[in-house]
């Protein structure tokens, strides 16, 4: 029976590791071992830090209502709670967005659910 060499499997396999850590530095770029190792972790710090990103945008919205509601004389506490109160159900991306691009709106919005 003949030996069987893998060389093709491989081959394209080492190019695949490597092709998918091309930007990284140094040995992590070209040694199949260390970016094979460096590609694992790259993958691991992306599922991490897809979930971050959500937590880090909401916190971006809140702080941006705050800042907008707060230049009208409420709190952010204190809208969302008289808009739940009034049952507007507007979500902090929407209040965000025209806090930021439309100040009338927002002020509209701020002034119904505070009567």
């Amino acid at each position: 029976m003949p030996r069987v060499k893998k060389a093709l499997k491989a081959k394209s396999k080492h190019k695949k590791v490597l092709s998918s850590t091309k930007g990284h530095y140094g040995a992590r770029s070209r040694l199949f071992k260390t970016a094979k190792q460096s590609n694992i972790k790259a993958l691991q710090y992306s599922f991490r830090d897809r979930k971050n990103k959500k937590r880090s945008f909401k916190a971006l919205w809140i702080s941006r209502i705050n800042a907008a509601s707060r230049s009208l004389g409420i709190t952010y506490s204190k809208l969302m709670f008289a808009l739940n109160k009034k049952n507007i159900l507007l979500n902090r991306k929407i209040l965000s967005d025209l806090a930021v691009n439309d100040s009338s709106t927002f002020e509209k919005v701020v002034k119904t659910a505070t009567k």
